[in-house]
């Protein structure tokens, strides 16, 4: 049984293309469809596969789809054991990923995990599809039809796989002196049990070349080699200790409501080692601390650009947000101790058996 959350859009002529779309790709799955936040809070969601599907009007707006993430974020827990995948219909060329991101990130974490690259956006041109239709022989209605079919296949057939002694890299760019974030990562790795290898890489040190947007060919040549163009801790240090993770724990200080320079570096370096291997069966996690505020705004950066964009699945409750200011004020937040533990018992739970 797959659940399609629809929130119901006043703007039929954006439901009707979307409709099609969904009448030929469920025709032989089994569905129930919940179009309101009312009827949300009716049943019990957990432990379901869940399709969010929402088309959006002319402003870009679906007034339904906010009460049922509002209802998400009222009811922590309320997906817990869930996966799902989401697929956004815009009536303009704007706010079709924006908002998967936001939602993603609201359902994650009231408990839904979401397998990897889980969006199919239609932007209202269709324009969106123009290289895909291209590699799949087919128009950009074709393509979205196509894709849409393919990312249900996965979520049907989308199992969390546990390991014995899961491999996990923290990658980070902080000084251990002052990094509020690299604290709270040593008092959750403290509680990670023997089972766990831990490998932890600093971007800090040295010169680290940002992509330079090297030719689809030229990429895959060195990817297909295991390297790429720039080279350095990249190559050297990075790609290797990816293709043995189980997981990925980018540690996330919050630069000016954004990820640091050498994080977003690392993300889009990582294109060349995408290119040849698939990031599937790996999970991705976060730690975001922020000195005032912003915090949901990186980790929706770092789910898009790690779920959405690489292709890593990502975890219930992926991601771990606080707040805090001077050197070791993390430390010191009112019970951060019993949230360090259970982001780390949540870890657990999520990779190993």
């Amino acid at each position: 049984m797959l659940t399609v959350i629809k929130p119901f859009c006043n703007e039929f002529h954006r439901e009707n293309r979307m409709d099609l779309i969904l009448s030929e790709a469920l025709a032989t799955v089994e569905t129930e469809y919940l179009l309101t936040a009312k009827e949300l809070e009716a049943c019990d969601l957990r432990g379901r596969k869940i399709l969010f599907a929402v088309c959006l009007s002319e402003a870009g707006i679906n007034m339904e789809y906010y009460r049922i993430l509002e209802y998400f974020r009222r009811a922590p827990g309320c997906l817990t054991g869930c996966s799902g995948a989401v697929i956004v219909d815009g009536s303009g060329e704007l706010f079709t990923k924006s908002l998967a991101r936001r939602l993603v990130f609201s359902a994650n974490a009231a408990g839904c995990a979401f397998i990897s690259r889980p969006l199919v956006e239609a932007t209202g041109s269709l324009y969106n599809f123009k290289v895909i239709s291209k590699v799949l022989g087919t128009d950009l209605l074709g393509a979205y039809q196509m894709l849409t079919e393919r990312l249900i296949k996965r979520l049907c057939d989308f199992e969390m796989l546990k390991i014995r002694h899961p491999n996990v890299l923290a990658i980070h760019a902080s000084s251990r002196k002052t990094s509020n974030s690299l604290m709270l990562w040593e008092k959750v790795k403290s509680y990670l049990d023997e089972s766990i290898k831990v490998t932890e890489i600093s971007l800090r040190n040295g010169q680290l070349l940002d992509c330079r947007g090297c030719k689809y060919e030229e990429c895959m040549h060195f990817g297909e080699k295991g390297g790429c163009f720039y080279g350095g801790v990249m190559v050297q240090e990075v790609y290797p200790a990816i293709r043995e993770a189980d997981a990925l724990v980018l540690l996330c200080p919050n630069y000016n409501d954004a990820l640091s320079a050498n994080l977003t570096a690392a993300i889009n370096r990582l294109t060349a080692l995408y290119r040849t291997t698939s990031f599937a069966d790996k999970a991705v996690f976060a730690i975001v601390v922020s000195g005032y505020s912003g915090g949901d705004i990186v980790a929706c950066q770092a789910a898009g650009a790690m779920n959405m964009n690489k292709g890593f699945w990502l975890p219930a409750n992926f991601c771990l947000l606080e707040t805090a200011n001077d050197k070791g004020e993390a430390l010191a937040l009112p019970g951060i101790q019993d949230r360090a533990d259970r982001f780390a018992e949540n870890m657990l739970c999520q990779l190993a058996y």
